[in-house]
């Protein structure tokens, strides 16, 4: 089972990716500054226990870190130290981590980091051939054990062929979601995944996005049925 984990909320938009993000159409949608990064009520939330003394997040769940801002912004330098310290506690959940600040890594990290937590995982995300570029020399480079990358919102046709090697986990794909979607090719997806097989790294189709283009026809796709599609595709590896 998969949980979700917010320790803080707000976030700055980084790169192209970022220009329909989700925390912010729903921020705004209701009045709130989603640009202004604050520490959430749920900041210790996989030591918080029930009334029967067990944790609210059991052993063995993979809880994905900090999905309403990113892990590794400045902003919340003070506070991470903290988090690691939390993450250390619960060595029997696995924490995912998304980033799209891979270069802050190293100063992000804690001395005892080593080459990685046994209970961490890093998904840095990659949605165009620019941010591939950039992002996948340093992040091959970077001390983790457990290693993804996810082409979310995947804007462009990437090639990572020459990145990747078997130290990624899986690489996974989805199109962008929401009413000003950008489009995703289906072409872009297999061609990823035919990456993928040539390297022997796992490939996951996550989502079609709302504005889906498969052999030259445009389909708009409800929120709900993205996931769907994308599993019907079955070109998971």
């Amino acid at each position: 089972m998969d949980g979700c984990w917010n320790p803080w909320h707000g976030c700055k938009k980084y790169s192209e990716g970022c220009k329909n993000c989700y925390v912010y159409r729903r921020d705004e949608s209701i009045g709130k500054n989603p640009s202004i990064i604050e520490k959430n009520k749920d900041f210790d939330l996989p030591l918080k226990k029930k009334r029967d003394g067990s944790y609210k997040i059991p052993d063995g769940e993979t809880v994905f870190t900090c999905m309403t801002s990113d892990f590794f912004i400045e902003e919340a330098d003070l506070w991470r130290d903290e988090i690691w310290e939390i993450i250390k506690e619960r060595s029997n959940v696995f924490f995912m981590i998304i980033t799209k600040r891979i270069e802050r890594f190293l100063e992000c990290i804690p001395d005892d980091w080593g080459d990685g937590y046994d209970n961490v995982g890093i998904i840095c995300t990659v949605e165009n051939q620019r941010q591939c570029d950039i992002r996948l020399p340093i992040f091959m480079k970077m001390p983790i054990k457990y290693k993804f990358i996810g082409c979310e919102p995947l804007l462009t046709e990437i090639n990572m062929e020459k990145y990747i090697d078997k130290s990624i986990l899986q690489v996974s794909c989805g199109g962008e979601s929401g009413p000003e979607a950008r489009k995703c090719d289906y072409n872009w997806v297999l061609s990823i995944r035919e990456q993928c097989i040539r390297k022997g790294v796992p490939f996951h189709f996550k989502q079609t996005g709302a504005n889906f283009i498969k052999d030259g026809k445009q389909y708009r796709i409800e929120r709900k049925l993205q996931s769907k599609q994308a599993k019907k595709a079955n070109i998971d590896t």
